[in-house]
């Protein structure tokens, strides 16, 4: 049994038994990718895959039991080179966070900035997108730390560390009728057209739960991913906006008015997402400090090892 044979077996669970997408995906051939795969098949006796002619159908029920062995296998390699790394040049390496476009321009810039200052030698990255692209980016090992603010569900496979809670915000033009609404109600919210995050909407969402418990239909006129976009266009009087309450900034955004929704819309809560199982650097530990001042190493290695699970603020 090869490494290499594991390799193969993973990227083509994760493309879909698709093994043109996943020769491509490791740069080899599919002619390639097959013969690995029988050879790793005949020399554990069994089947992995499920064939009709050239074409995979499915994964056999020891297949997805090996599969699960293979990817812990290849987990713990990488885990044996973060060790190597951490020992080998202690402050210094990289780190990778996929988080939300909210929480990447309004709540991690001070945090960014004190691990920066402490960890000169560490090459910190950012990547921005959707729950699901952020949760992809972890379970894939592309980023090592996801920060969540909706949807957990999305987040299956990973393990969840609770951070803070945050509120939303009703945003308007200057002198929108809205602002003479006291106190905010959701019926008063409904009369608009409504921009809001992609999310916003999708599953069982604060927002979404909100409206269906009064049986209103917003009239959503335009999402995004990105608050400041969001905050555009409603100053723009394409709508009002439902965001963050973070997201606003009194000093920057002055063509606007909040208007406190946290009596609307249950709180949400930001967490730290994490790969189980994975090896996690010294300073890892120390920026989900930063963020987040009750993780402290011993919580964080606690709930990894399934010990915490139950932990929430």
């Amino acid at each position: 049994m090869k490494l290499q044979q594991f390799k193969y077996l993973k990227e083509i669970a994760k493309r879909g038994l698709n093994l043109s997408e996943a020769a491509e995906a490791l740069h080899t051939s599919q002619p390639g990718i097959s013969k690995q795969i029988r050879q790793l098949e005949n020399e554990l006796g069994v089947d992995l895959l499920v064939r009709h002619g050239k074409r995979v159908t499915d994964m056999t029920e020891p297949g997805r039991a090996i599969l699960a062995i293979v990817e812990r296998i290849l987990q713990d390699t990488e885990n044996l080179k973060e060790i190597a790394r951490e020992f080998g040049a202690p402050g210094s390496g990289s780190l990778v966070i996929a988080t939300t476009h909210t929480q990447a321009r309004y709540a991690l810039p001070p945090v960014v900035s004190r691990f920066s200052q402490r960890y000169p030698k560490v090459r910190l990255s950012l990547r921005q997108g959707s729950p699901e692209y952020i949760a992809g980016l972890v379970r894939s090992g592309h980023a090592d730390i996801a920060i969540t603010t909706e949807a957990a569900e999305l987040y299956e496979g990973l393990v969840l560390l609770p951070c803070h809670q945050w509120n939303r915000c009703v945003i308007t033009p200057l002198r929108h009728p809205l602002l003479r609404e006291k106190p905010l109600t959701l019926e008063a919210v409904a009369r608009y057209p409504v921009i809001t995050y992609d999310f916003a909407l999708a599953g069982d969402s604060p927002i979404k739960r909100a409206f269906d418990q009064k049986h209103l239909v917003p009239d959503v006129v335009l999402t995004a991913i990105d608050a400041d976009v969001i905050k555009a266009y409603v100053e723009m009087g394409l709508g009002i906006g439902i965001l963050a309450k973070m997201a606003f900034d009194p000093v920057r955004d002055m063509g606007l008015r909040l208007i406190d929704a946290s009596h609307l819309f249950e709180p949400s809560m930001a967490r730290i997402g994490l790969r189980p199982n994975a090896y996690l650097r010294g300073y890892v530990y120390d920026f989900i400090e930063m963020f987040a001042p009750h993780l402290k190493r011993a919580v964080v290695d606690a709930t990894l090892k399934g010990e915490g699970s139950s932990y929430e603020l």
